[in-house]
């Protein structure tokens, strides 16, 4: 089956506002409410009507999104152990509340969503759940394991990402740099949550793209302890109103690779100092106004936080 095969960019050329979000600890708490009141998922066959959205079990197909299509409510079940791929290629589409139920079990170096626009248009993907991460199993040491949203170099256009929780990959949450070495295209990840994914959480490298008003969380006691922002050439890539608490792991923001510079301009910001800032190759982290080292990551207002409230659209 097709599985959304990533191209790496080697082998190819103070006091921040919380807007209104959960903390940290409020939503350790609000895990075990969800967990409790998580319906199970009824029916057979390969879909299921439920009152507002459509249950597809995972049974090692391909969904392909076309120009200007919205692909809305569903609720993919993964629990049959079996992969799913969503594929986006094209051009204005929207990728709306959608929910993954259960571990991805894909094999390395794949991704549940690929996605670009080829068109120079612009691109949606907003209220969705990959809170229950990938399996352990599909990991290495390289970190070349499944990836939630792989970005291809085509992107030429602009991609918005709003109110997307990701937890738990073996690689990259949003691995959005790719498009630096080729289609140029921009991304803007708003009021999203990423925690203890490998490699990075987000990975972006052209000028115009940034992650606004979203967290980074790692604890370092399960799941992976990846960087928290990436930033790959040419850039600049602005970071604002963010939350980047890393407890000592890996480097909260880093700047740069294979040997290329980039540029990183952070303001109204929380970073963990003590994993730190690193710039490679000549790079630079810009520090502006209310960048503090007191980080406190939070699940901004709308995301959704169990499969069920991202498909129906509940969270709103």
């Amino acid at each position: 089956m097709a599985q959304n095969p990533r191209t790496s960019e080697t082998e190819s050329t103070p006091t921040t506002s919380r807007n209104g979000g959960l903390s940290r600890r409020n939503y350790v708490r609000s895990l075990a409410t969800v967990a409790t009141a998580a319906t199970a998922i009824g029916g057979a066959g390969t879909a299921a009507a439920q009152d507002d959205y459509e249950v597809i079990e995972a049974a090692g197909q391909t969904i392909t999104i076309d120009t200007g299509e919205t692909w809305e409510n569903k609720l993919i079940d993964m629990t049959t152990g079996q992969d799913i791929v969503v594929t986006a290629h094209s051009s204005d589409w929207t990728i709306r509340n959608i929910g993954f139920k259960g571990k991805n079990t894909a094999g390395t170096g794949t991704a549940t969503f690929g996605i670009s626009d080829t068109s120079g248009g612009t691109c949606t993907v907003e209220n969705v759940y990959l809170g229950d991460g990938s399996s352990t199993g599909n990991g290495n040491p390289n970190g070349h394991g499944q990836t939630a949203f792989w970005v291809a170099p085509d992107h030429n256009g602009h991609i918005d990402f709003e109110n997307v929780n990701i937890q738990n990959f073996a690689d990259n949450a949003i691995y959005g740099s790719a498009p630096g070495t080729k289609g140029g295209g921009t991304i803007h990840i708003d009021s999203s949550f990423a925690a203890n994914c490998y490699v990075s959480h987000f990975r972006l490298a052209t000028e115009g793209s940034k992650v606004t008003n979203s967290s980074v969380y790692v604890d370092g006691s399960h799941g992976y302890v990846g960087r928290g922002i990436w930033g790959w050439a040419p850039g600049t890539i602005e970071v604002e109103d963010c939350q980047i608490e890393m407890n000592g792991q890996n480097t909260a923001i880093d700047a740069g690779a294979n040997g290329n510079p980039t540029e990183i301009a952070v303001t109204n910001t929380d970073y963990d100092d003590g994993a730190g800032i690193a710039e490679h190759a000549g790079s630079n982290v810009q520090l502006g106004d209310s960048v503090g080292t007191d980080p406190e990551a939070f699940i901004p207002q709308g995301v959704p936080t169990s499969p069920e409230e991202a498909a129906s659209g509940s969270q709103k």
